[in-house]
């Protein structure tokens, strides 16, 4: 889908020049692919009709330019565009969140194709290559602490949730610390270690 814009290379009303350059800088600005067309040029008569056609007018019997289309999508002229601008919805104004949804629901699809559902978890098939053993294994120690928090809560209610905490997170920080202690020793040499059970 491409944006059209629609304006006059020959006008003599200053304040229509100045609002199709202003419009031509934004799109250049936020890297919106775009297609001029000069409807004062020989040939462009359909070109011409279509945009007054399809436009609105506001104070003139015409619509002036710059109107702006999303192929033959009319979606407003300039000051609906300077509005969109300032409101930071240009996208929706150009009607380029359709196409923006489209590829990002492809790319999510892609995404879900390589992780696998894991009792309502997500989780990569593929191991993490990028964290070190100690870290793996915090990480899924909070997630074993969160999960026996979840089912403590289910099976005894709220009255004793607080207990529950106390006691797996006191579990959980002997667990952490032996962790670190075991993520040290291997950066140690053999004989440097110390074993602390």
């Amino acid at each position: 889908m491409v944006v059209k814009i629609y304006v006059s290379g020959i006008s003599g009303n200053k304040e229509v020049k100045k609002r199709q350059q202003r419009v031509l800088m934004i799109l250049d600005s936020k890297n919106v692919v775009y297609e001029v067309i000069d409807i004062t040029e020989p040939g462009k008569e359909d070109e011409k009709e279509f945009m007054q056609t399809m436009s609105t007018a506001r104070d003139s019997k015409y619509p002036l330019p710059p109107q702006i289309f999303n192929e033959d999508d009319y979606c407003g002229d300039y000051e609906g565009f300077d509005l969109a601008n300032e409101n930071d919805e240009l996208e929706q104004f150009l009607k380029l969140s359709i196409s923006i949804s489209t590829a990002e629901v492809t790319l999510n699809s892609k995404s879900q194709n390589k992780e696998v559902h894991q009792n309502g978890n997500t989780s990569s098939r593929e191991p993490s290559t990028d964290k070190d053993d100690a870290t793996a294994i915090t990480e899924s120690m909070e997630e074993r602490r969160t999960s026996v928090v979840n089912e403590e809560e289910r099976a005894s209610g709220n009255s004793e949730r607080r207990d529950s905490e106390s006691e797996v997170k006191d579990i959980s920080e002997e667990d952490i610390e032996h962790v670190e202690k075991v993520g040290e020793t291997n950066e140690d040499t053999p004989g440097d270690q110390e074993t602390e059970e």
